[in-house]
């Protein structure tokens, strides 16, 4: 890895952390992004409804994966 790649890496890791609640945000925030723009593009929707879409759809999935990565922390605690 380059010196910039380490320290890219480095800051991420200092903003995240091994913090569940804020892995789960910053997927989030993402996924709303990405969701706004294939919803527009692919279906040729109105930017109002590609919004919309991509504001309830990936809330509903950060949840999920929030709740999912609690668990895995969990299981992973037992077994170790």
């Amino acid at each position: 890895m380059t010196e910039f790649q380490t320290g890219l890496y480095d800051a991420v890791k200092n903003i995240v952390g091994h913090s569940s609640a804020t892995l789960a945000a910053i997927y989030t925030i993402g996924h709303i992004f990405i969701a706004m723009a294939c919803t527009y593009l692919i279906t040729g929707s109105t930017l109002e409804l590609a919004v919309t879409n991509a504001i309830v759809e990936p809330c509903v999935n950060g949840v999920w994966f929030y709740i999912l990565h609690r668990a895995y922390d969990s299981y992973r605690k037992d077994i170790i």
